[in-house]
């Protein structure tokens, strides 16, 4: 068996949990174009625990809802600047966390930033899917499809 037949396929849009930030599902697109994975992040706030330098965050995780969200903390692994697809300049803030995808579980970087105004939540970048993954671009949703709503115990309807 080759290396490539032991890697995950990937679709061009995946759902990927987050689990140390209690996101139990997100809608990503994977985007072998971004070097870094970005995950929207809005109400940002640094401090210290313990001598920790710490971030804490709110994510909208479904698309298109913007009452629904998730307070996470995370370490401050970095700061970086990143060009977006725009070419703007950010520095953003980075963390370290593990992210479940088809049932495998790997450690990623994110980059935390605005995306309320993106299509997606959540961008998987090349770094993260390095030597675990191949993406085909002509697929969607390989790994199975979600229903947050459910997942996270909602009543109302949200177009998936």
């Amino acid at each position: 068996m080759s290396k490539e037949d032991q890697k995950l396929i990937l679709g061009w849009r995946e759902w990927v949990a987050l689990p140390e930030l209690g996101i139990h599902a997100i809608k990503v697109k994977v985007d072998t174009g971004a070097k870094t994975s970005a995950l929207h992040a809005f109400n940002v706030e640094l401090y210290r625990e313990n001598g920790v330098e710490m971030v804490r965050f709110l994510v909208h995780p479904i698309q298109r809802d913007q009452d629904f969200q998730i307070e996470c903390i995370a370490p401050l692994k970095d700061r970086r600047q990143v060009t977006d697809s725009g070419g703007h300049k950010e520095t953003r803030y980075v963390i370290e966390t593990d992210a479940v995808i088809a049932s495998e579980r790997y450690t990623i970087e994110l980059t935390l930033t605005d995306r309320d105004t993106m299509r997606f939540r959540m961008l998987l970048g090349r770094s993260a899917m390095k030597n675990i993954a191949i993406v085909d671009p002509g697929a969607s949703f390989i790994n199975g499809k979600l229903d947050a709503n459910s997942l996270y115990g909602l009543k109302h309807e949200v177009n998936k």
